[in-house]
């Protein structure tokens, strides 16, 4: 910077323009809580039918969602401009003082052009023959403070404006359209983000130089910054798209076979570049395009350490994908990496997938932790698993699905693979505990309904559970049992089995065999039946809360509906118990220890199905919005989080021997009485929470029929489904 720009810099324009910018921020703020409260709010409450459904829902979520990055946007804008301002301000000042004490000490400062300048002494005629001995002739050590100074004044004030432009653009740039999410609080607070991406990236560019402390300084840096735009694009350009999967190439070579603190080094450098590239690929900017181009161009290159004797070392894509276990992925990125490796691994058959991408890579250990990054599908299913619109792309084609759940048999995917399953039929990514589920829509109820066809096939389909899906399907079990419900009661079954689901009735019909025989299949993993009777239980908790504190969700009386509530319950449960005592699941079960330590740890998740609206169950304004969760830890979801109290603590039933809640998968009428007591504790929450005249033996009489009815209506249902012993 010129030291007369400074000097003499007007920056009313500047001011100008951050008060325009305060103004365009406020305004846009309201236009944010307007979408979010008016627009959205009443989108997510609506009953969405056919196009609306799928594409004005859709829009509407974006363009509220737009206008929160706008206002983030505009907020971070305005700030850095108004810090930028505030401190070339500063700067003007001091610079201004060093001149006027320079000219007390006789010196005079002149801008010499291109950012260069001279300080020098004063000389006049009249000091020559001065009495006080003054020559005009000052100190060079003086000159040189003065000049030191100054320059410093003029290197810290380039430095603000370089970088706020640079900052500036590169935050115009993260979205071609719409907004970016960035946020910052000041221009120092951005520019320190970008220049600490300047600085990994130049480390990992010789990774070989890499000590363990550096690693551990770079590992510092990157988890400080890893969700922060400008630092995630600034990284991954800078460093290169073929060097980025070097970098982790030889990282991984180099430290092959950690232990202790490095191990731990190792997957927090892991996991924290994996977040930084996932934050990358939102950006829009040009040279991000490419990057991701660039990217996915080089799936087949082979990527060796410099320093491996051994020519073959990891294919691209199994380097991508030991990348992408961590973080949320873009779902274009994904959409097109996904596409390439469906391809892929479609061509070489189910049962040719290991020859595909595990044999003659045998040194190649990209994972630190569980596996071993050999099967590129492993990652890319992690990465679908936290973004919900790619899974539910990825799984749209039935022949992908069915290839997907086939070649389970002879991979170890099938863990990876039943999360990103559940996050395309749910819309929750894995590991969301805050995030209200949506309503499921059209797309998603084909895709589960296709889920459990497969696992229904009486050509071993049952023996998906086994391939480390079965905790999966015990989820989507529990997402799903507003329509299991409905198909199970029939046609016109909506009044009672309250969903908002758009496709309600998918599963009626013809399908309700395949929804009995999953159903029964599922029972087989320990977390598999977990999840379905916590599922049950926190539906029908959710339904007795509506039922009974609105009369009008059912045109008919209370006692009708609980009968109906009831019986629902035992045939689900029945289902599963009389698998049980089938024999089917005796070995997976292996007594009792592991279901019961399944239902314990299955039960921190159910909390978190009550808080994020499992069921899309509506309810009555009163009770907190029409989408159930919509008001987390209100009274919203109150019996069902009784219910599922019960079930963790196992609160011990009368006359059961000493037996815990569910806590016998061997007695069948043990299990059936379980089932008995928790929809009858269920319904006396509901009848005090809402103060319904129904004395209690009525009450308890009804639900124990009821259910009853049910547990044996479900062993018919497995018998007019499947052989049975």
């Amino acid at each position: 910077m010129d030291l007369d720009a400074l000097r003499h810099g007007n920056f009313a324009k500047l001011g100008e323009a951050v008060t325009d910018w305060e103004q365009m921020t406020r305004k846009l703020a309201d236009l944010q809580k307007d979408a979010e409260n008016n627009l959205k709010a009443k989108a997510d409450t609506a009953k969405w039918a056919g196009v609306n459904a799928t594409v004005t829902r859709e829009f509407i979520d974006k363009t509220a969602a737009e206008f929160a990055d706008a206002h983030t946007q505009a907020d971070s804008i305005t700030k850095i401009l108004s810090d930028t301002r505030g401190e070339l301000i500063g700067y003007r000042t001091q610079l201004n003082d060093a001149i006027r004490r320079a000219s007390e000490q006789n010196l005079t400062v002149v801008d010499t052009g291109c950012g260069t300048f001279t300080v020098a002494g004063n000389t006049r005629p009249d000091w020559a023959s001065d009495p006080s001995g003054n020559t005009g002739v000052t100190d060079q050590k003086v000159v040189d403070a003065f000049r030191d100074e100054i320059q410093g004044i003029l290197s810290k004030a380039t430095e603000s404006d370089t970088s706020a432009a640079k900052v500036l653009r590169l935050l115009v740039d993260q979205a071609k359209y719409g907004f970016a999410d960035a946020s910052y609080a000041d221009r120092d607070e951005a520019a320190k983000a970008v220049a600490a991406a300047e600085k990994l990236a130049k480390m990992a560019e010789n990774p070989d130089d890499m000590s363990l402390d550096d690693i551990a300084a770079f590992n510092r840096t990157m988890g400080q910054y890893h969700d922060d735009p400008l630092f995630a694009e600034q990284f991954a350009t800078r460093l290169g798209p073929k060097k980025t999967l070097q970098f982790w190439t030889e990282m991984s070579y180099t430290h092959a076979g950690a232990r202790g603190s490095e191990l731990d080094t190792m997957k927090d450098l892991q996991s924290n570049l994996s977040m930084t590239l996932a934050t990358a690929s939102f950006s829009d900017s040009d040279a991000m395009k490419d990057w991701k181009k660039d990217l996915l161009a080089e799936t087949n290159t082979n990527f060796r350490a410099d320093k491996s004797p051994s020519p073959i070392g990891a294919l691209g894509s199994q380097v991508i994908s030991s990348l992408m276990r961590q973080g949320q992925y873009d779902t274009e990125f994904l959409d097109d990496y996904r596409q390439k490796l469906f391809k892929q691994d479609r061509g070489a058959g189910e049962s040719n997938t290991d020859d595909l991408w595990v044999k003659g890579y045998d040194a190649t250990d990209l994972v630190f932790g569980d596996g071993n990054g050999r099967d590129p599908l492993e990652g890319l299913f992690d990465g679908l698993s936290h973004n919900p619109e790619a899974a539910e792309h990825a799984f749209e084609s039935k022949a992908d699905l069915d290839h997907m759940l086939g070649t389970t048999k002879y991979t170890d995917r099938g863990e990876s693979l039943g999360h990103a399953l559940e996050a395309a039929v749910t819309g929750v990514a894995n590991g969301d505990t805050s995030s209200m589920a949506p309503p499921h829509s059209a797309d998603q109820v084909k895709i589960m309904g296709n889920i459990m066809q497969a696992v229904a096939d009486p050509d071993g389909g049952a023996d998906l559970v086994t391939k480390g899906l079965g905790e999966s399907f015990g989820d989507m079990s529990a997402s799903y049992m507003p329509e299991i419900s409905q198909a199970l009661a029939g046609p016109n079954s909506g009044s009672a089995f309250l969903t908002n689901s758009e496709d309600p009735g998918a599963f009626q019909g013809k399908h309700v065999p395949d929804v009995v025989r999953f159903l029964s299949a599922t029972s087989a993993d320990p977390a598999g039946r977990a999840g379905i009777i916590y599922g049950e239980s926190i539906y029908t908790g959710s339904l007795l809360e509506s039922h009974l504190s609105d009369p009008s969700l059912f045109h008919g009386s209370r006692e009708h509906v609980l009968q109906d509530i009831g019986r629902n319950a035992g045939i689900i449960e029945g289902i599963v118990g009389h698998s049980v005592a089938d024999g089917e699941v005796k070995a997976a079960v292996d007594g009792e220890s592991d279901y019961n330590d399944a239902l314990k740890q299955k039960g921190d998740a159910a909390k978190t199905w009550v808080n994020i609206g499992l069921t899309g169950l509506k309810l009555p304004e009163h009770l907190g919005g029409e989408v159930m969760g919509s008001v987390v830890g209100g009274a919203a979801g109150a019996v069902a989080g009784g219910a599922v109290d019960r079930l963790i603590e196992g609160q011990q039933m009368h006359g059961a021997k000493d037996q815990g809640l569910y806590a016998s998968a061997k007695d069948l009428y043990a299990m059936r009485d379980s089932v008995n007591q928790q929809t009858q504790w269920s319904t006396e929450d509901a009848l005090a929470r809402h103060h319904v005249n129904l004395p209690k033996d009525d009450a308890d009489d009804l639900i124990r029929n009821s259910v009853n009815v049910g547990w044996d209506q479900s062993s018919e249902y497995l018998s007019n489904t499947k052989e049975r012993p």
